[in-house]
C-alpha cells in the first residue's frame, strides 16, 4: 500500500498536468487498494498475503500504527479527495487525519502529514486544519541539531532517504505566512543538503528516494524565494539520475523506462523497484509529463500482451 499511495499522488498530478484520463483511471484503481487496507480506527496496514486479498495484520512491515505507510495513505486520500471528489474518500480521510492528529510522529513522517494538510488548506478545505498544520510545522522546526533538521530526535545526523522537511516547511511558510519557518528550512538546506548535492551525492549508498527528496526541497525553496541558486541546486540534484553520480552512469534508463535502485559503493544497483520508479518520476516530473502520452501507449500495449498471455 505504501507504494500504491505514492503512485496515487504521482498519477493524479500527472493527470492534472496532461489531461490523460488513463492516469486518472490508474489512480482510482490504486485508490481502491489504499481504501481496502484502512481499518475503522483510521489506521492502515501495508501488505496483503495473497491474491485473495488476505490482509497482513501483524507483520513488521504491515502493522497498523504511526508508520510511513500510514502517512502516505493519508496524503494519497487528501490528493484524491480534491482531485476526484470521490464520495468514498471523505470519511477515511477524516479518520486518517484524526489518527495523525492524536498521535505523535517523528519529523520525517510528520512532514508527509504536512503535505497532506497543505493540499486541503490551500483550497479552503477544513479550516480547522490550519492550527494543526502550524503545530506540526513547529514540531519539525524544533527537532534539529544546530541548523540541521533531523528525521527523528534519536539521531545525530539525518539520513537522506525521505528527508523532505525543509521542502515541507518552505511550502507551509508561504501558505500560513510563517517566514520564520522558511528561514529554518533555508539554514538546514545550506548546512546539510547543499554540500551533498554539490558532491554528486558521494555517500556509499545513495537511493533514488534520497535524491528525489533533495530535488523536492530545492524546488520548493526556489518557489518560496524565487532565488535562482535553489533552481541550480535542484537541477544539479536531478542530474544524478542522468549520470552525475559516483558511478558516472545514468540511474534513469530512458531507453527502457526504468529507474535503478541507486548507487552502492560507486556501482549502479541493477535492480529497479516500485519506489525508485515512482520517486524518480516525481523528481523528473516535468520531463516525464511532457512525454507521458507515448509512454502510456507503450505501457498499454505491453499490458495487453500480458493479458493475452495470461488468458492463453
Amino acid at each position: 500500500m505504501d507504494d500504491a499511495a505514492r503512485a496515487v499522488v504521482l498519477f493524479l498530478d500527472l493527470w492534472r498536468d496532461t489531461g490523460d484520463r488513463r492516469l486518472r483511471d490508474w489512480a482510482i484503481g490504486l485508490l481502491d487498494f489504499v481504501l481496502y487496507l484502512q481499518r475503522d480506527d483510521g489506521r492502515f496496514h501495508n501488505f496483503v498475503h495473497d491474491w485473495a486479498g488476505t490482509v497482513n495484520t501483524d507483520g513488521p512491515t504491515s502493522f497498523a500504527g504511526e508508520t510511513f505507510w500510514q502517512a502516505r495513505a493519508v496524503r494519497a486520500l487528501a490528493k484524491a479527495h480534491l482531485a476526484l471528489r470521490d464520495e468514498r474518500v471523505a470519511l477515511p480521510l477524516a479518520r486518517g487525519f484524526a489518527f495523525a492528529t492524536e498521535n505523535p510522529a517523528p519529523p520525517d513522517m510528520r512532514a508527509i502529514h504536512v503535505l497532506a494538510a497543505l493540499d486541503l488548506v490551500r483550497v479552503g478545505q477544513t479550516p480547522v486544519l490550519r492550527e494543526t498544520l502550524e503545530r506540526w510545522c513547529d514540531e519539525i522546526a524544533q527537532c534539529r541539531t544546530g541548523d540541521i533538521l533531523l528525521n527523528n530526535p534519536d539521531e545525530r545526523t539525518p539520513h537522506l532517504w525521505g528527508h523532505v522537511q525543509e521542502g515541507a516547511l518552505a511550502e507551509a511558510a508561504v501558505v500560513i505566512d510563517r517566514p520564520d519557518l522558511l528561514q529554518v528550512a533555508r539554514r538546514s538546506a545550506a548546512a546539510w543538503l547543499t554540500p551533498q548535492i554539490e558532491s554528486g551525492f558521494s555517500e556509499r549508498t545513495v537511493q533514488p528516494y534520497g535524491v528525489a527528496a533533495a530535488v523536492y526541497v530545492m524546488d520548493r525553496l526556489y518557489q518560496a524565494t524565487n532565488e535562482t541558486v535553489y533552481a541550480r541546486w535542484r537541477d544539479y540534484a536531478r542530474a544524478w539520475f542522468d549520470g552525475r553520480n559516483a558511478a558516472e552512469k545514468p540511474v534513469y534508463d530512458r531507453v527502457n523506462g526504468r529507474v535503478h535502485d541507486g548507487i552502492d559503493d560507486g556501482r549502479l544497483n541493477p535492480n529497479s523497484g516500485a519506489e525508485s520508479n515512482i520517486v524518480g518520476a516525481q523528481a523528473l516530473f516535468q520531463d516525464i509529463a511532457s512525454r507521458v502520452g507515448p509512454m502510456l501507449d507503450a505501457v498499454s500495449d505491453r499490458l495487453d500482451e500480458v493479458v493475452e498471455v495470461a488468458a492463453a
